[in-house]
């Protein structure tokens, strides 16, 4: 059964962190390229992070660049996604995607005070 679980969402300040995962189960995880996506209300998904399979190679938008940092644990299936610095702009619904077929349920990130 494939599963992709995300966690770590949830209400931070502005200038504050956050780091989500993405547990995966049921596929070939160290196979895959993974990405994170993101959309906020009215907008449409934009992505945020890229990942190469053994993870040595990175992908950013200028928007993400220096501030966030993907990474993965392919002996655990689980990606992840370091935020530092938020802002208000980030708040969206982040979502996991692995392989370009496999979503996950998405997990919901708001940055205000």
């Amino acid at each position: 059964q494939v599963q992709l679980v995300e966690s770590g969402g949830g209400l931070v300040q502005p200038g504050g962190s956050l780091q989500l995962a993405c547990e995966t189960s049921g596929i070939p995880f160290s196979r895959l390229a993974m990405r994170w996506y993101r959309q906020a209300p009215g907008k449409e998904r934009e992505l945020v992070a890229h990942i190469s399979t053994a993870g040595a190679y990175t992908i950013y938008p200028d928007s993400i660049k220096d501030r966030f940092t993907v990474s993965r644990d392919n002996a655990k299936g689980t990606a992840y996604l370091r935020m530092n610095s938020l802002r208000s702009d980030d708040t969206a619904v982040y979502y996991c995607n692995v392989g370009t077929i496999y979503w996950g349920q998405g997990t919901q990130v708001t940055v205000s005070s």
